[in-house]
């Protein structure tokens, strides 16, 4: 029964471990253009770094959240849900947010 706890607990967290490696290359491929840098070409405020998605990003910077925002969209942001796997959003996700906690955009 501990076994089970252990892994309920662990579970959502599985889920949004996305590999950053390959969230870089479907970035480069599908959002690059208006976020290349962690930068936004629509709204300038709206960045990729992680206080504007502090400021900005429904349920705050957590994987879990960038997972939503690319799947549905938002404002001007389309939603890639249904172009992009749910894989390949997770790895989005998890490629954001290593770029965003390291400060990592602009190298």
């Amino acid at each position: 029964a501990a076994t089970l706890g252990a892994a309920a607990l662990l579970a959502p967290f599985a889920a949004f471990a996305g590999d950053i490696e390959s969230g870089a290359t479907i970035f480069a491929g599908n959002c690059a253009a208006c976020h290349a840098g962690g930068n936004n070409v629509i709204a300038a405020e709206k960045t990729l770094r992680k206080e504007a998605l502090d400021s900005y990003l429904a349920g705050g910077r957590k994987e879990s959240s960038v997972v939503t925002q690319v799947t549905n969209g938002k404002n001007a942001m389309p939603a890639f849900g249904g172009r992009l796997s749910d894989e390949e959003i997770g790895d989005v996700a998890a490629y954001v947010i290593d770029q965003a906690n390291g400060d990592k955009w602009d190298e």
